[in-house]
């Protein structure tokens, strides 16, 4: 088997192109370099499957381009188009109709953030979260060898199933990851598309010679029957994904599964994750389990048709505690959309009597705009699953002044130092020296950005807010918050001293190295 070392966009690239008639393209970072070679290899006369060089047309937009896939599919040719964030927005009337009409297609996708207070070209989960609810199948890769495998499920198990399909990689960290991939022959691509269902698709075009209505306008006395028409392609999606992963795997050796699960067998707590951060939680959960840790992370590949029993399958019986990350922020609900699919899956299964136990479940949001997730951040989410009570919302490494709702570390040391003023033109130096970060802690942001964590020496401290933006503790007797903050025995005894004093009203904090 040939290897090569590409990034998660060309092996994506290197598929779509081999099994398409048309590709409808439109610039937008991190899924350009898709289109560019597939511009470049059609430039160069490089043919696909059927001995034909494919169709590369760029757009004026992506609207116009879904509206170019739209069209050439009608028409009969297999068509695809790569995209990312708000030109992904901009297809979705044309995916609803896509969809609605039981197309078969693939948008390949390298998933970025959707500008909100700010654009941001980098990945996360926004702009597929988005769509969710156009009936395109949503199927997601974690490394640059799945973007390259699932792209070819994909455009196979969309031509058995009739439903459009959605094939996202995180933006830049698995689109730019340059990495050593197994790469698929033709031999391969052949075997896994069936000539039959090619053939078949290209029946159902448009054509004089065989006239048909479609795109009707209908009114309450139809429409809601005929849009439920849709379900029993949806229900079987599933397994046909399952199936064409199965023939993958017989061709490859490569085998992929709707739900992957890795980690302890008797997995108590259980971390349920998509896209690329899932490599980062096996090699965690690997460790941990190797030291006697009873956890395991849970990958979720097919998430549209979201398929409960498989889900069911592939957790196991014995969790107690679950944690579903989220790349996502849907401001205003309950939870976010991974996490609210399987608190009710679990919810469900549980009411009906196909689950012994309620797992208690708790969802969380990390790596929003491509935000570093690093195995201490992933230990952190399992460790939290240990408190007595887990609380829903957390985020993993953006810290949310305005809500606490940051995940620490459980072991952790900071040396640092802190220069106060504590009096007009009047400067002190104090170092913090071995601050244990413990679930005990406060961290506050002072006015110049750098943050400071104080231990209280205590149990059960009251914390009190000091106008320079740090927490001082209640009953603390360690030295260098009483030489900072005066803390006596009662902090708001300190406070009204201090305030009194004139002290207060003037305090204000930044680094030394910024005197």
């Amino acid at each position: 088997m040939a290897r090569r070392t590409l990034d998660g966009n060309a092996g994506v690239a290197e598929v779509t192109y081999r099994t398409n008639d048309v590709c409808a393209i439109y610039p937008i970072t991190p899924s350009s370099p898709m289109a560019e070679l597939a511009d470049a290899w059609a430039a160069e006369g490089r043919t696909n499957l059927w001995g034909t060089v494919p169709i590369v047309q760029e757009m004026q937009s992506e609207g116009g381009a879904a509206g170019a896939v739209h069209g050439a599919l009608q028409a009969g040719a297999l068509t695809t188009t790569f995209t990312a964030s708000q030109g992904l927005l901009l297809m979705i009337p044309n995916m609803f109709k896509i969809a609605g009409e039981l197309t078969p297609c693939v948008f390949h996708v390298a998933a970025r953030s959707v500008a909100t207070q700010a654009l941001s070209i980098f990945g996360d989960h926004s702009d597929v979260m988005a769509v969710r609810s156009t009936g395109f199948a949503l199927l997601a890769a974690g490394s640059v060898q799945e973007a390259h495998d699932l792209a070819l499920v994909s455009q196979a198990a969309t031509l058995e199933a009739r439903v459009p399909f959605l094939h996202f990689m995180d933006g830049f960290r698995t689109s730019h990851e340059v990495n050593t991939v197994v790469m698929l022959s033709d031999d391969q691509l052949r075997a896994m598309i069936d000539d039959e269902l090619v053939r078949a698709h290209r029946q159902r075009a448009l054509s004089p010679e065989r006239p048909l209505t479609r795109g009707t306008a209908q009114n309450p006395d139809t429409f809601f029957q005929a849009r439920e028409t849709v379900n029993p392609f949806y229900l079987a999606t599933p397994a046909v994904v399952q199936c064409a992963m199965d023939r993958f795997a017989a061709l490859t050796g490569r085998q992929y599964d709707l739900f992957r699960y890795d980690g302890h067998p008797d997995a108590e707590r259980v971390v349920v994750v998509m896209g690329s951060a899932a490599e980062t939680l096996r090699a965690t959960v690997a460790y941990l389990t190797a030291h006697g840790e009873r956890v395991g992370v849970l990958q979720v590949l097919l998430y549209r048709p979201w398929s409960k029993a498989s889900f069911l399958e592939a957790l196991p019986a014995s969790v107690r505690r679950v944690a579903v990350l989220d790349r996502t922020k849907e401001p205003g609900a309950p939870a976010e959309p991974l996490c609210l699919d399987v608190t009710r899956t679990l919810a469900d299964a549980f009411t009906r009597g196909t689950r012994a136990t309620l797992p208690f479940v708790v969802g969380g949001r990390y790596g929003l705009s491509s935000k570093d997730f690093t195995p201490a951040m992933a230990k952190a989410v399992l460790d939290h699953l240990t408190s007595e009570r887990p609380r829903t919302g957390f985020t993993r490494k953006a810290t949310s002044s305005m809500t606490a709702t940051r995940l620490a570390p459980r072991r952790s040391v900071i040396s640092a130092s802190v220069t106060c003023r504590l009096r007009p033109r009047t400067w002190c130096k104090q170092p913090i020296s071995s601050a244990c970060i413990t679930s005990k802690s406060w961290t506050r942001w002072m006015s110049c950005g750098t943050p400071v964590t104080a231990r209280p020496c205590s149990s059960t401290p009251h914390t009190m807010r000091r106008p320079c933006g740090i927490i001082c503790a209640d009953r603390c007797n360690s030295t260098w918050s009483r030489s900072i903050f005066a803390c006596s025995s009662s902090t708001r005894a300190g406070w009204r001293s201090a305030s009194a004093s004139g002290r207060g009203s003037t305090q204000s904090c930044r680094p030394a190295s910024s005197r």
